[in-house]
């Protein structure tokens, strides 16, 4: 029993894969666009090799360099679970970062550690990134041990730009005393906090690390970095309050994001889309010319995915960025040319447009609003007479069905002779301030 739990930190079942057969192709086609895998080699602190990938655009304008998220996995996990990442992230001008950790996947090395030897694996990915002149800002995405990484990062380098942390654990000593109670491993309390002591000591002769060290919590008051927070409600290996944890002592900008689920189910579309406008928000990605085709299949066919089996290939970003240029597929194609730069726009400019055509004259035209510290704020009268485009404010915008249900069906029809856009019009002005999945959207006049 202990040699198991010894290993559930830092040996649990490693990937074994063949990068030909699970990453995305060395060039592929995603979204009408092409793009290429970039496979390095870098060497850690420790002289160990790790195995990375960079996905990137296949054509970059000249001296236009591109924002960049690192992708970090889960104690089991390596490169290949940022493929879903890629279909978030490169469609709108940020590039892909990902690497097998010292221990996991292809990369050299025995154990993991849950993040504390990780972290300056993450720190050689991000210096490699530094000295690369076609990477403007840098983000960083984790999932379970990858989130507890991007977080102890982010604490010791504040020039991170936005962080999303799926399924982060506040507290490694917390975590196996509470995976003692959900395996229902009938032993008295003291008996299991002196076979947690004795593994203490089998994994610092091991690994060369104290799992005391992994009090995550302790990290989140002293970081200030942009952060998006998120976590499945029926998650019963690192529960729900973990996250909450850290999110309530967390200094920075902040929210948090749950939903259905467990710790390795796939996350929903909804949760996704938050993603991609948080780094949309953070990173600043320029903004190039398409060079799409008009057929509406274009917006959710994304080619040779390889993505888990919960993978909604109707991207929303997609969708809506087409839904403009859909009314001039009935005109000629001249027509289309000419009109197609100017309509085609990201998912945050045109849910921008639409709310900066509102005026909040009462409570029903805006829920409410965030102050200063990101705390929910009760609309007073001297708010609700003022214009919108007159001051900041952060408008909370949740997910709805019905503008989902109304995007797909539209999409999907494939009636290239109508204009579709009052139709996403009406449903936005129906739910006003409740367009999309996005938790928090910066508006400043």
């Amino acid at each position: 029993m202990i040699e198991q739990f010894v290993n559930f930190v830092i040996r649990p079942p490693r990937a074994e894969y063949n990068p030909d057969q699970y990453l995305w192709e060395p060039e592929f086609t995603l979204a009408g666009r092409k793009y290429k895998r970039l496979d390095l080699e870098l060497t850690n602190e420790r002289s160990q090799t790790l195995k990375c990938s960079h996905y990137v655009p296949a054509v970059i304008p000249e001296d236009t360099p591109l924002p960049c998220v690192i992708y970090c996995h889960g104690n089991s996990g390596c490169r290949a679970d940022a493929n879903e990442a890629a279909v978030i992230l490169l469609p709108s001008n940020i590039t892909l970062f990902t690497l097998d950790f010292a221990g996991s996947g292809l990369s050299s090395g025995e154990y993991v550690s849950l993040g504390w030897h990780e972290k300056q694996d993450l720190k050689c990915a991000v210096s490699f990134l530094r000295n690369n002149k076609q990477v403007s800002c840098i983000g960083l995405w984790g999932r379970s041990m990858g989130a507890v990484t991007s977080l102890l990062y982010g604490a010791e380098d504040p020039s991170i730009a936005g962080m999303v942390l799926d399924s982060a654990f506040s507290n490694l000593y917390d975590l196996m005393m509470e995976l003692v109670e959900v395996y229902k491993i009938r032993v008295p309390k003291f008996t299991v906090k002196m076979a947690v002591q004795y593994m203490r000591r089998v994994i610092q002769r091991r690994a060369k690390f104290d799992i005391m060290d992994l009090n995550v919590v302790q990290f989140a008051p002293k970081t200030f970095i942009p952060a998006l927070f998120g976590h499945a409600s029926n998650d019963m290996f690192i529960q729900p309050h973990h996250t909450e944890r850290i999110h309530e002592a967390y200094a920075g900008d902040k929210n948090l994001i749950k939903f259905e689920g467990d710790h390795n189910s796939p996350r929903p579309q909804f949760y996704y889309d938050s993603v991609s406008i948080f780094f949309y928000n953070v990173l600043h990605p320029p903004q190039f010319p398409s060079t799409c085709s008009n057929k509406f299949d274009k917006y959710y066919n994304l080619g040779a995915f390889k993505g888990g089996p919960g993978t909604n290939e109707s991207l929303l970003y997609e969708i809506i960025n087409g839904l403009r240029a859909a009314g001039t597929d009935a005109g000629s194609s001249s027509a289309a040319t000419t009109n197609f730069t100017n309509a085609t726009k990201s998912v945050v400019e045109l849910l921008t447009e639409r709310v900066n055509q509102l005026s909040v004259k009462n409570d029903n035209d805006l829920d409410f609003l965030l102050d200063e510290n990101h705390n929910l704020t009760e609309m007073d009268g001297n708010t609700a007479e003022c214009p919108l485009e007159k001051f900041s404010l952060h408008v909370r915008i949740k997910q709805t069905d019905k503008l989902r249900n109304a995007v797909h069906t539209l999409a999907q029809t494939e009636r290239a002779g109508e204009d579709v856009l009052p139709w996403v019009q009406l449903v936005m002005d129906h739910h006003q301030a409740n367009v999309l999945g996005y938790p928090i959207i910066s508006m400043r006049a």
